[in-house]
């Protein structure tokens, strides 16, 4: 294994990665990390998932972030009309404008102006999202954290850290083929999970962000982002290994990195997931 890669699987929590001494060769993933030979595939992607085997004492334990998503109330059990039955639920005041034709930098001044529930209230700025406004990969988080609030960018602190590890692992990278959106715009307050009312008030700059970048293949990371985008009731743990669609769009459903920070062990999951979405990709391409 490359030490560059080595290296990231280790910031990630997959490894070591055991291997029979007869299965080594020089160069054993030339074709980069998810697309090893098809015979290969099962046995390789379960190796690379099995972290359950450390010492659970071996694992550090992630130091408390103020980024870290608390929990908070459940989003509801019927959402198929969500935004249309939210909406009717806010005042008229704070409703958020029409922006289904608006244009980058028109939308992004729309969102920094939003008051269109009360997380505006509290918020430093709005944080609209980042990276290849073209891109094929896009990822969906929850909301800003405290030091995303602070720079205006979505995942910047240790999240945003491990994230970039994921991304690096399946050979990507922030602002190269990949675009990073969350399903609120402002900060909750301490972190918690967004509410079903201010997902459903963000969800047309979400929208419209999708319709901007039109990716082929959409990465939602954790259960509020996974809602926002399938309109429903998601269970992580049920919707791990499916694909799902958006208008016609893909979607893929995994953890988010700051849950994976507070659950080492989940780890190995999470990189099953993205392979997973690599195959699917490739599977697009061919």
């Amino acid at each position: 294994m490359r030490p560059r890669r080595a290296a990231i699987l280790r910031e990630m929590g997959l490894t070591p990665l055991w291997r029979l001494r007869a299965a080594v060769d020089p160069d054993p993933d030339p074709g980069g990390l998810c697309a090893p030979p098809p015979a290969e595939t099962p046995r390789r992607e379960a190796a690379a998932g099995r972290i359950a085997g450390f010492p659970e004492a071996a694992i550090p334990e992630a130091a408390p972030s103020p980024d870290v998503p608390r929990p908070g109330p459940a989003f509801p059990a019927n959402t198929a009309s969500l935004p249309a039955g939210m909406a009717t639920e806010l005042p008229a005041a704070r409703c958020v404008p029409d922006v289904a034709t608006l244009d980058w930098q028109a939308l992004e001044e729309a969102i920094r102006a939003c008051r269109g529930c009360a997380l505006c209230e509290q918020r430093t700025q709005a944080v609209p999202g980042v990276g290849d406004r073209s891109a094929p990969w896009m990822f969906v988080g929850e909301g800003p954290g405290v030091e995303e609030d602070r720079r205006g960018e979505p995942f910047v602190g240790p999240a945003g850290r491990l994230l970039d590890n994921m991304l690096a692992a399946l050979g990507l990278r922030r602002g190269d083929g990949v675009y990073i959106a969350n399903a609120v715009k402002c900060r909750p307050p301490r972190n918690r999970t967004p509410e079903a009312a201010e997902i459903a008030v963000c969800l047309p700059f979400l929208d419209r962000q999708i319709a901007l970048v039109r990716p082929r293949l959409l990465v939602a990371l954790g259960r509020p982002a996974a809602q926002a985008l399938l309109g429903r009731e998601i269970a992580i743990a049920a919707a791990r290994g499916k694909r799902f669609e958006r208008d016609g769009v893909a979607v893929v459903v995994t953890y988010h990195p700051a849950y994976l920070l507070r659950n080492p062990l989940d780890k190995g999951k999470a990189w099953e997931d993205l392979c997973f979405a690599r195959r699917l990709m490739a599977a697009g391409e061919d």
